[in-house]
């Protein structure tokens, strides 16, 4: 009988032992740093990915195929300073909010509308450039279309203010009828092929986008002066890299890069942060 409770207290401060040992959970202040912080978890990847559509002037591919435009150098400016190199990933914009909270991409910088939907779902920077809604129509169609919308085919990004603007009550879409389309630049193709009558797409995109000397000659812009909108940086809600970016900005506007960068792509008459 003493054997076997000898036995028993043994495998009982054995246990004991075991509670106390390597295999309890370790935990440290830089770990929970890390859990918590957005900023220490791209700190740690030494990379953070920027999702972003095509948009002339604001993120395109240029004739040699490299990435350029306003937002990519300013986004890549912004983390170059902040020790992080930028990956850009395209995405489609409807999906950028799933896209950003499963981690697939870290923040959203491809001329962003600040609304106040948007800011309870995702932590955003103070605006850095200001925006509206413009038409875009075949070149021979402006006069049809500049006195009313009545019986065109409408289209503008799934997700987009574009989208937001055309299906509200706003008069000037009274008896138009809308569909989404994947994105900005695919609702410049099909007014430009004639499969849909009206894009409404953002004016910061379709000043450098139609016209003579760009690959949509056969368009032109309506400007009807819709509401004027203001453009920000889409982190996860939380995130400690927001006011990061926005300290950043701030930086970059004092020392002229962000003004020579908005100037390189036609911008700056619309640049908030100087």
């Amino acid at each position: 009988m003493k054997k076997i409770m000898a036995i028993a207290a043994a495998a009982l401060m054995a246990v004991a032992m075991t509670g106390c040992g390597s295999s309890a959970p370790v935990t440290s202040d830089k770990a929970d740093t890390a859990k918590d912080s957005d900023l220490a978890y791209l700190e740690e990847q030494g990379t953070v990915k920027v999702g972003y559509t095509i948009i002339n002037p604001l993120n395109y591919t240029d004739d040699s195929g490299e990435l350029v435009g306003f937002e990519t150098e300013f986004a890549t400016a912004v983390f170059d300073k902040l020790g992080l190199t930028p990956e850009f990933q395209e995405i489609d914009w409807d999906s950028k909010e799933v896209e950003l909270n499963s981690k697939n991409i870290d923040c959203i910088w491809n001329g962003l509308t600040i609304t106040p939907e948007r800011q309870e779902a995702m932590s955003l920077t103070n605006p850095y450039l200001e925006n509206r809604q413009v038409l875009v129509v075949r070149a021979d169609d402006v006069d049809k279309y500049t006195a009313s919308l009545e019986g065109a085919n409408v289209i503008a990004e799934a997700g987009s203010a574009g989208e937001e603007l055309a299906t509200s009550d706003d008069a000037a879409f009274t008896g138009a009828a809308f569909t989404a389309v994947q994105s900005q630049a695919t609702a410049l193709v099909e007014v430009s092929s004639g499969t849909s009558d009206v894009a409404v797409i953002d004016y910061a995109m379709a000043g450098g986008s139609v016209g003579e000397g760009t690959s949509f000659e056969n368009l032109a812009i309506i400007d009807l002066d819709f509401e004027s909108e203001e453009y920000g940086v889409a982190f996860r809600t939380g995130s400690d890299v927001t006011e990061k970016v926005n300290t950043v900005m701030q930086e970059l506007a004092a020392d002229g890069t962000l003004q020579t960068i908005a100037e390189k792509y036609g911008l700056e008459d619309l640049l908030l942060v100087k």
